[in-house]
């Protein structure tokens, strides 16, 4: 497949989503043998999947900008559903105050606008 990121959701690999999320379990509470984790380290295992499918995410967005200019994608566009959905949520999750400062830091490094209402009305304003 090419990655390590195996999904506990896998059906064809359960048995490897299992031994996956044991080896991820035992990481977190600083039991994974050390050599086991070298070896895991050595083959870009993912320890926090989540963080990697964010990273992952906020890599299209910075894409998305280079191409476009800007980092608001339409939840119209059919070719960057996923991405709009997932910037979407930022939104969300910053409003209710659970996004990470980690994450509000690297989207603002990029031009994130975070209301993009109070955006368009104060440029339709000063129009």
């Amino acid at each position: 497949n090419g990655h390590c990121n195996v999904s506990t959701n896998d059906v064809q690999n359960e048995s490897l989503a299992g031994w996956v999320n044991m080896q991820r379990m035992s990481y977190n509470k600083n039991a994974l043998n050390s050599n086991h984790m070298q070896r895991m380290n050595s083959i870009g295992f993912i320890w926090v999947s989540s963080d990697h499918t964010w990273n992952e995410h906020f890599n299209q967005l910075c894409s998305f900008k280079a191409e476009n200019g800007h980092c608001n994608v339409s939840r119209i566009d059919e070719q960057n559903k996923s991405l709009a959905n997932w910037v979407k949520k930022q939104r969300v999750f910053y409003k209710r105050n659970t996004l990470s400062s980690n994450h509000i830091q690297q989207l603002n490094s990029i031009g994130f606008i975070w209301d993009f209402y109070v955006l368009s009305w104060n440029e339709h304003f000063d129009q």
